[in-house]
């Protein structure tokens, strides 16, 4: 069966977004942007009063993910940071060539891959955490090396994140609350969505076993809300609960002594904006007043 709706949401990217010269890479419109700039200021109203608030870099260090897991889970995602090696004369002779990619050599960066990697060895540093959870609100630009790019499926995008560090009911509480907030905020939209249980896209045979563990335990929901099609909608948030993946690592503790559990509540902005034009249109001016009030358009 063709799908009637992507030549709308063709439409609407290229109004919105202009290609920049790679796959599921954008230049981005002022319409677009004060979209984004809505929604952020949505999740900064909606955040745990508490939430201590960082912006990171779009790199992060490479030990620092490496230590976390990440090449085991997804390797394949990865993006690095590569500079050229060597004196003046070895640059010089590598940019002479015309394949001057083999000159290049891996730095001690790698681009981040999602906004709260950085968060975990960071509190840990600090000590330990209340019993009854201390609470973030991190973004970052993020990298994945995506091989389709289909509408939403971008290889540079913006996260950002709400996330909780504490007991296991500490952690779980947190991601209920985020679960009905953004059910509010979707219905406040006007969007249509539903909340699924779900998967990471885990790397290799090992990995389709841990995404099948992860949706028994019930440890990934995501918003899925109709961009491209309405049989096939597309995860705009997510709800991650780690139990103590990240404390093993880091050595996070409350301060009763015992390992924290973690939960993010990712926001894909890109995506949640294409959702919003894909439901609403272009013409901002006949928008549901709700959702213009809510984003200041």
């Amino acid at each position: 069966m063709r799908d009637t709706s992507q030549p709308r949401i063709d439409t609407i990217i290229n109004a919105l977004l202009a290609p920049a010269g790679a796959p599921g890479v954008y230049a981005r419109t002022e319409l677009f942007e004060r979209a984004i700039e809505g929604l952020m200021q949505m999740i900064t109203r909606n955040r745990e009063p508490a939430a201590e608030v960082f912006t990171f870099p779009p790199v992060m260090s490479r030990g620092l993910l490496e230590t976390a897991g990440y090449l085991k889970s997804f390797p394949h995602l990865l993006g690095c940071v590569s500079c050229l090696r060597g004196d003046e004369g070895s640059i010089r002779k590598a940019v002479e060539k015309e394949d001057w990619v083999e000159g290049l050599g891996a730095t001690d960066l790698v681009l981040t891959p999602a906004a709260c990697y950085p968060i975990y060895p960071l509190v840990a540093a600090r000590g330990a955490v209340a019993n009854d959870g201390q609470t973030f609100d991190v973004s970052s630009y993020c990298f994945r090396r995506e091989t389709t790019h289909e509408a939403g499926r971008l290889q540079s995008f913006r996260m950002r994140e709400n996330v909780c560090v504490g007991t296991p009911q500490a952690a779980l509480s947190f991601r209920d609350r985020w679960i009905a907030r953004a059910e509010t905020i979707a219905k406040q939209l006007g969007l249509r969505y539903q909340i699924a249980p779900a998967s990471d896209p885990f790397f290799g045979r090992v990995g389709k076993m841990m995404a099948l563990s992860q949706v028994e335990q019930a440890l990934k929901f995501e918003m899925l809300i109709p961009v491209r099609s309405e049989e096939e909608p597309t995860a705009c948030m997510s709800f991650n609960y780690h139990q103590n993946h990240f404390s093993e690592i880091w050595n996070l503790r409350t301060k009763d002594g015992n390992l924290a559990h973690t939960t993010c509540v990712a926001f894909g902005l890109e995506r949640l904006a294409l959702a919003l034009f894909a439901t609403h249109g272009l013409d901002v001016p006949r928008w549901p007043s709700a959702a213009r009030q809510i984003l200041a358009m």
